[in-house]
This record gives structure tokens, C-alpha cells and sequence, in this order.
């Protein structure tokens, strides 16, 4: 029997192969630049240190994928008026319109991955998937 964390790994990297090989290459966008889009299309205006924080990204995994996303022009920084130092990051007009393309696939993926799952065992997962994050984030 596997280890629990081997287990979380390799179902993220049996659900990254599929991603690449469908969206990755057709839009030319790494999954991390996608991870990075995600969450800038739920929560504009963050800045980098932010985006790596709700990604569980490092800081320079965060800055490549957003220099892959500016070279596209799926998104775009404004200045921080309470912080020259840091910028806001914004999902452009194109970056928007692949959010969406690429969000209803990544939602049609996860229905058919959770589908033999019914919704208490998804709720208790969602709910011990929160728990780790917290744990291992360092926040109490």
C-alpha cells in the first residue's frame, strides 16, 4: 500500500499530464502560468508574493510563469498606490477569455474525476485538503 502523500502526488501528476497534453500545448500555457491565471480570474489584483502564497508556488516558479503570461499578454500589472515596490496583477482581455476556455475544461475534467465520488466523501476531502494546506502553509 502506497503512502498517503505518495498518493496525493500522483494523483496531482496523473491530473497534470492530461492538462498539458490537451490545454498546455494547443494555448501555449504551462501549467503553472495556468495555476497563476486561476487564481488571479478568482482574486484580482493580487500581487506576486500573494499569487505564490495561494498557489503553494515558489516566488521564482510565480515570477516565470507570469513572465511567460506577460510575453502573451494574458496579464498585466499596475502599480500599487500604497506600495510603489509591489504591483497589482490583472488578467488582461485575452488572459480573461483563455481563463474561461481553460476554466470550463478544468471543471469538466473534475466532474469526471470526482464522479465516482458522492458528495460526503468530497465534502470530508475538501474538508482534510483545507486541514494540510493550513499545516503546512504555517498559518494556525
Amino acid at each position: 500500500m502506497d503512502p498517503l502523500f505518495f498518493k496525493l502526488v500522483r494523483v496531482v501528476n496523473l491530473t497534470a499530464r492530461p492538462f498539458h497534453e490537451r490545454v498546455g500545448r494547443e494555448h501555449q500555457l504551462t501549467l503553472n502560468e495556468w495555476r497563476t491565471m486561476a487564481v488571479l480570474g478568482a482574486q484580482p489584483g493580487l500581487n506576486a508574493t500573494q499569487v505564490a502564497e495561494q498557489t503553494g508556488l515558489d516566488k521564482m516558479a510565480v515570477s516565470r510563469a507570469l513572465a511567460g503570461l506577460k510575453r502573451h499578454k494574458r496579464v498585466q500589472r499596475h502599480e500599487d498606490p500604497t506600495d510603489q515596490r509591489s504591483g497589482r496583477l490583472y488578467l488582461t482581455a485575452a488572459g480573461k477569455a483563455l481563463h474561461e476556455t481553460v476554466g470550463a475544461l478544468g471543471r469538466e475534467r473534475e466532474a469526471a474525476l470526482f464522479a465516482g465520488v458522492d458528495a460526503g466523501e468530497l465534502a470530508r476531502l475538501g474538508a482534510t485538503l483545507d486541514k494540510l494546506i493550513l499545516s503546512v502553509s504555517g498559518r494556525p
